[in-house]
């Protein structure tokens, strides 16, 4: 799961074309660029390319010139395909620039694909996708769903990652989608150093919904940040909705509402998101016992976390801190 910085740093190659989004692009080279081992030395090499290189339009009112060629996929560990204005016109099935789809198929046999927003169209276009579960922006499942009857269109996600190939949602959940690779990568502490660098969320589930009707309380009304932070500071004890809504000074009823417009989750589906967090970053950092761990995470009994565990990541715990350890 992780590297040791002595080793080379892992490659990412982003493939951008004309009317590529800037901002999207921005993300990549911000929270991969800044990913740094503990001794200081960068875990990834981010280089940009695109299929035909030189100076880019954007869907801004400025360009981008891009030095690197379609040959800079050939060494990748990862690359990440970003929106371009094209996305956002009528699509047709297995439309593909010519450049584009020779670029595609430079990329190595094992490097890790991820799209970011409509990008997921061309990685649909390309076969990438047929048998996956994968999503894109939600105002544009409906159209790749019917495209590409074969992909297993997930319209309510912020990412999916299916064997390695990875699509996510609008701009932002680009971010959750790096800072998950960066995660699967390197741990929970690289990933949170880095959010904390960006000053953005350091974990927001996949599975969080895309569209979160409220996700900033109006004025005037009351938030369930003070829930939030009570729960933070009481992972290891048993939390009631009652506990949560003194805290809010709500109802149980309002609060459980209010959770779900500002988070996107049901406040247990949070509360159990935030100990899977606090028991990774333990099983990373500690050699304690995956029953202390559980029981300081909230989950009461070892056996409680195996089963979350599975759940949420496919692994034990034990298999989880294996294969972190053992690969540095």
């Amino acid at each position: 799961m992780t590297e040791t910085s002595e080793r080379a740093p892992r490659r990412v190659v982003t493939l951008v074309r004309p009317g590529l989004l800037p901002m999207e692009l921005g993300i990549v080279h911000r929270l991969f660029g800044t990913a740094d081992g503990a001794d200081g030395r960068p875990l990834y090499s981010v280089v940009t390319c695109a299929p035909e290189p030189g100076e880019l339009t954007t869907d801004a009112d400025f360009t981008v010139n891009v030095a690197h060629g379609p040959w800079a996929l050939e060494d990748a560990d990862t690359v990440l395909v970003p929106a371009a204005a094209e996305d956002y016109e009528p699509q047709e099935r297995g439309r593909l620039a010519q450049p584009v789809r020779q670029a595609l198929a430079r990329i190595p046999a094992g490097a890790r694909v991820a799209s970011i927003c409509t990008g997921s169209f061309v990685l649909a276009a390309a076969g990438m996708l047929a048998g996956r579960r994968a999503t894109t922006h939600w105002k544009s499942c409906d159209e790749l769903r019917t495209l590409y009857p074969e992909v297993d269109v997930d319209p309510d996600v912020l990412y999916t990652d299916d064997q390695g190939v990875l699509t996510s949602a609008g701009v932002a959940a680009g971010i959750d989608l790096c800072l998950h690779m960066i995660r699967s990568d390197h741990g929970a502490e690289v990933a949170n150093t880095v959010a904390r660098r960006t000053v953005v969320p350091p974990h927001r589930e996949g599975g969080q919904a895309q569209y979160i009707e409220q996700p900033v309380p109006e004025p005037g009304t009351s938030s369930t940040a003070a829930a939030r932070a009570y729960a933070l500071g009481h992972l290891g004890e048993p939390l009631a909705l009652e506990d949560l809504a003194r805290e809010a000074s709500m109802s149980v009823r309002t609060l459980s509402r209010r959770f779900l417009l500002e988070t996107g989750a049901t406040p247990m589906r949070w509360i159990t998101e935030q100990r899977l967090q606090h028991a990774r970053r333990l099983l990373e950092r500690t050699d304690e016992p995956v029953d202390y761990i559980a029981s300081g995470a909230g989950f009461g009994t070892g056996t409680a976390m195996r089963q979350h565990f599975r759940e949420a990541l496919g692994v034990s715990p034990r298999a989880y801190r294996n294969a972190f350890r053992g690969s540095n």
